[in-house]
């Protein structure tokens, strides 16, 4: 799945997994499993992120390669926040390869700039249980004010304007190139990632439907 941040990749990529019946595969989930389960990969990503630097691409792409081999993977995955480049992305034509494996579909939610500004700078979270709520779709009762405990709503450092903008910045000069890449490669599919969660997924597994 490629998209902007905000674009809502992680909450279809879970839908979408469930309802296909196979497993999601995002980096995030690869980086605990292997640093709680204390691998070799893990151990290493480990001391990188505790000096505070970026796990180089090599130590991912292994982790990647060794998740893809698992036998829940063979029939069929669902990757969500890899590869964020094209440099990862030829990596992983490699893995697959040597897998025998090949992609079948890349999904590309597309939103509006403007409307991931409104989506993430609305987004307020709280103090005390960290319940996240919106300004402007899921307004609390009372300004301020936890919904879900009582305790205090802010705004974390991640959700400001210009942390969303450079953000969006990054997306456009690293992983937007992504669709074009797949885009060559034909196996390119385009979805608008606006309304509700439920249109969103609609509109994916039709695009899918189609492809196959």
């Amino acid at each position: 799945m490629v998209g902007p941040p905000g674009a809502g990749k992680g909450t279809q990529a879970q839908i979408l997994a469930s309802e296909l019946s196979i497993p999601k595969v995002s980096t995030g989930d690869i980086f605990r499993a292997n640093v709680s389960g204390g691998t070799e990969l893990g151990k290493q990503a480990k001391a990188y992120m505790d000096r505070g630097d970026l796990v180089p691409d090599e130590v991912t792409n292994a982790m990647v390669r060794d998740r893809l081999a698992q036998e829940d993977a063979q029939g069929g995955f669902l990757l969500d926040g890899f590869p964020r480049n094209v440099a990862q992305a030829e990596t992983l034509n490699k893995i697959l390869g040597d897998l025998d494996e090949r992609l079948d579909a890349v999904l590309e939610l597309r939103v509006d700039e403007e409307e991931v500004v409104k989506r993430l700078s609305g987004r307020r979270s709280c103090r005390n249980c960290g319940h996240v709520q919106h300004v402007d779709f899921d307004p609390p009762a009372t300004a301020g004010v936890c919904d879900a405990c009582g305790g205090e709503l802010f705004q974390r450092e991640d959700d400001k304007e210009e942390t969303i903008r450079h953000r969006l910045e990054v997306y456009r000069e690293q992983t937007a190139p992504l669709v074009q890449f797949y885009e060559n490669e034909g196996i390119l599919l385009t979805i608008e990632a606006v309304g509700s969660v439920a249109d969103v997924t609609a509109r994916a597994k039709a695009a899918l439907g189609n492809r196959s």
